[in-house]
C-alpha cells in the first residue's frame, strides 16, 4: 500500500497530493486569534468537511468547485479507513487566488468596532446609526490578503485586490477580481436565505477561489462550516447586542474571558464547542453527522 504524506498542513486540514489531484484531510484541531490551541475537538473535523460537501452541492448552479468526491472508497487505499473517514475530500487541483473573500452580512466583530470609530467598514462608508448585529442594507464584501500560518491577514480594498491579482496574473487583474466578487455575494444571498428558513442566520463569511487548469473561476478550500463563518440563531435575535453563536466565537469570547489559559481549553468549554457544531449541521442539513 502507498504512504502518503501532507504537502501541507495549515491551522486545521492537511493536503495530500493524489497525482492529479488533492486530498484534503479536516483535523480535530482548531485555532482562534491565529493560534492553534493545544486542545482537539473530537469530530470537529468531520463536521467542516460534510458541511463543506453539503453547501458545494447546494451551490454549484452558481459556480463549480473542487469536491470530487467526499467518500474515502474514491481515494486511494491508504485513505480508507476510520482515521479518514467523513473528514476527507477528494479536489480537484486549483492555483489558488491569493485573496480572501470576505462577506458581511450584519455588523458585529471587528466590522462593528471599525464602524464605531470611522463610520466604515474596510473604507466601505455604511448609513449611520447602526446598531451592533444589525442586517445591512445590503451585503458588503470586503476581501484580504491570504496570511502565511502564523500571521494575520490585513483587509484591503476591491481595487487593492485587484492590484494584488494583477501582480500574480497580468491583464486578468480587474477581471478575477469582479469575479470572485460577485460569486461571493450571490454565493452568500443564497445560502443566507437558505440558512434563515433553517433557523440560523449566517452574519459573516468567507470563501476562496482557484483557477482550474482551463483557467476558469473555481470555488475552492472550505464553505461556510462554523470555523470560517458567523452563525447565529434567528430564533431571539435582536440587533443592539452581541448574538449567541453556534460557531468558534464560543471559543474567542472563552479565551478573552480568560487571559492566562495559555491557549488550553477546559473539557466543559470543548463539550459545549463540538455540541454547537453539530447543532448547526444538524439544523442546516436535516440530518445528524453520519
Amino acid at each position: 500500500m502507498q504512504e502518503f504524506h501532507p504537502i501541507k498542513e495549515g491551522k486545521v486540514r492537511e493536503i495530500y497530493d493524489n497525482g492529479d489531484s488533492l486530498i484534503m484531510v479536516a483535523t480535530d484541531r482548531i485555532s482562534a486569534f491565529d493560534v492553534i490551541l493545544k486542545n482537539r475537538i473530537n469530530n470537529k473535523g468531520k463536521v467542516l468537511t460534510q458541511m463543506s460537501r453539503f453547501w458545494f452541492d447546494l451551490t454549484k448552479d452558481i459556480l463549480p468547485n473542487h469536491m470530487i468526491s467526499a467518500d474515502v472508497k474514491d481515494m486511494p487505499e491508504f485513505f480508507r479507513n476510520e482515521k479518514f473517514k467523513g473528514r476527507s475530500m477528494l479536489c480537484k487541483k486549483l492555483n489558488m487566488l491569493p485573496i480572501e473573500c470576505i462577506v458581511r452580512g450584519y455588523i458585529t466583530g471587528s466590522g462593528w468596532a471599525s464602524y464605531q470609530k470611522t463610520g466604515a467598514v474596510c473604507g466601505l462608508r455604511l448609513p449611520d446609526g447602526l446598531s451592533e448585529s444589525e442586517k445591512l442594507p445590503q451585503p458588503i464584501y470586503t476581501p484580504s490578503t491570504k496570511a502565511e500560518l502564523g500571521d494575520h491577514d490585513e483587509n484591503i480594498s476591491f481595487e487593492q485586490s485587484i492590484d494584488v491579482l494583477e501582480k500574480e496574473f497580468p491583464g486578468k487583474g480587474r477581471e478575477y477580481a469582479e469575479t470572485i466578487r460577485d460569486c461571493t455575494i450571490a454565493l452568500y444571498r443564497k445560502c443566507a436565505d437558505y440558512a434563515l428558513q433553517k433557523g440560523i442566520i449566517i452574519a459573516d463569511t468567507k470563501f476562496e477561489f482557484g483557477l482550474d487548469s482551463e483557467g476558469r473561476v473555481v470555488l475552492g478550500d472550505e464553505m461556510l462550516t462554523p470555523d470560517s463563518s458567523r452563525f447565529w440563531p434567528s430564533e431571539g435575535y435582536e440587533k443592539g447586542k452581541s448574538q449567541p453563536s453556534f460557531d468558534k466565537q464560543f471559543v474567542r469570547d472563552w479565551l478573552k474571558a480568560n487571559p492566562d489559559s495559555d491557549y488550553n481549553l477546559p473539557q466543559d468549554v470543548i463539550d459545549k464547542t463540538i455540541e454547537k457544531y453539530l447543532e448547526a449541521y444538524r439544523m442546516l442539513t436535516g440530518t445528524d453527522l453520519g
